[in-house]
């Protein structure tokens, strides 16, 4: 497995990482098993938030982990907050804080190498918000700081008013879910894909040396399902199938493959349960795709060229 340095922290990683949201409501050993499957992968990344399964999949994480014997230092840890249970955000100190010790104790440890805030909240006191990063980087309960789906302009507001970096954007992207790349490319045409869903979000990313983390990787629209194998999408899984056949892999290697090819150096947060998805995934990794091969995906995907 190739890895990478996360943003400009020092810390290297897998280039693909296991998120758990899908954890909760699985029986732990089925759970421990996927853990194993991702390290035996390679895969050293382990992705999380407090929203998901209300802490449960965070505290099946911490157990399979816990069960293999995995040494701290061995593995990256990132969890997320912000996210209020009833569609609402809180970027507050208490919730932040609370929410943090939540998730270390979920995960038995005292720390994470990467804290996100969730998505952005509207009300936040940014001045109230440096405190409370600067507190949890001082505490040493968190290593790095990084935010999940916001906007160039609302990591400037947040970027402005903290002295560390923030080190990770987490955005949906993957052959199924394109705006990061088709919005840019349709930049001052009249069409519906010019609408700016993301403009500026990639290289906003190069430009302060940030790492995107790609979730549901393999999904069209937000939670509708997988592309891969889909009846809905005969021109882009021909396309998967071929490449696929071109370098002796399969079309999830390829489906990674094709988000790593970008020189942002992105990371690709694999959500699976299933131990053969998550080798198929990590085995992406390891593939190179040419630009030929990289633009026939995208145009087989639907996306077309002004």
């Amino acid at each position: 497995m190739r890895t990478q340095e996360i943003g400009q922290s020092g810390l290297e990683a897998s280039r693909v990482a296991l998120g758990v949201m899908r954890f909760a409501g699985m029986p732990q050993p089925a759970a421990t098993a996927s853990v194993a499957a991702a390290l035996e992968a390679g895969i050293s990344f382990f992705d999380t938030a407090d929203i998901y399964g209300g802490g449960e999949s965070t505290r099946v994480l911490g157990a399979a982990l816990g069960e293999l014997g995995v040494a701290r230092e061995e593995v990256v840890l990132q969890t997320k907050a912000g996210i209020v249970p009833g569609a609402r955000y809180d970027f507050s100190r208490a919730h932040l804080e609370a929410a943090l010790d939540a998730e270390l104790e979920r995960l038995q440890t005292d720390y994470v190498d990467f804290f996100l805030l969730h998505r952005p909240d509207p009300l936040l006191d940014i001045d109230e918000l440096a405190e409370t990063l600067g507190g949890m980087l001082e505490s040493g309960k968190v290593r790095h700081l990084g935010v999940s789906n916001m906007n160039p302009w609302q990591i400037d507001l947040v970027q402005a008013t903290i002295d560390a970096p923030l080190e990770v954007n987490q955005l949906q992207f993957g052959l199924g879910h394109t705006q990061l790349i088709s919005s840019g490319l349709h930049v001052n045409m009249a069409d519906d894909t010019a609408a700016e869903r993301g403009t500026g979000c990639i290289e906003c990313a190069r430009l302060y040396g940030m790492t995107i983390q790609a979730w549901s990787p393999y999904q069209f629209g937000t939670f509708a399902g997988c592309f891969i194998g889909h009846t809905d999408f005969p021109e882009l899984n021909a396309a998967l199938d071929e490449v696929a056949a071109e370098h002796g892999t399969t079309p999830t290697a390829v489906a990674t493959a094709w988000i790593l090819r970008h020189p942002a150096q992105m990371q690709v947060i694999c959500g699976s349960t299933s131990p053969e998805h998550i080798r198929e995934s990590a085995a992406g990794a390891d593939i190179e795709l040419t630009r030929e091969q990289w633009w026939k995906l995208y145009q087989a995907a639907g996306n077309d060229l002004p």
